[in-house]
């Protein structure tokens, strides 16, 4: 990845994610062909922060149905981003 606002798509907004926020965890979609090192580093160089762990999921698309035609939703990666204590990632807050 060659700029670091590539590797992170865009923040998950879900219940579970909101309740990581009082963990200091940031959950975010990222490329399938992300990193471990390039996520954090891309978190660090934007929001600022020291990042202490990264967990990365791998979440296969459903096959969807609409009448005769059938689909697949896309195959998404998730990062959860734990930050150092006391840090904050402004990005997510009053969401």
């Amino acid at each position: 990845m060659t700029n670091m606002r590539d590797v992170l798509i865009r923040p998950l907004i879900t219940e579970k994610s909101n309740t990581g926020m009082q963990e200091n965890k940031y959950t975010f979609i990222v490329p399938l062909t992300a990193n471990k090192v390039e996520i954090r580093q891309a978190v660090e160089s934007i929001f600022k922060v020291k990042v202490m762990d990264v967990n990365t999921i791998r979440v296969l698309g459903k096959v969807k149905r609409m009448g005769k035609h059938s689909g697949k939703r896309p195959d998404i990666k998730k990062a959860i981003v734990k930050v150092a204590p006391g840090q904050r990632i402004e990005f997510f807050e009053g969401v």
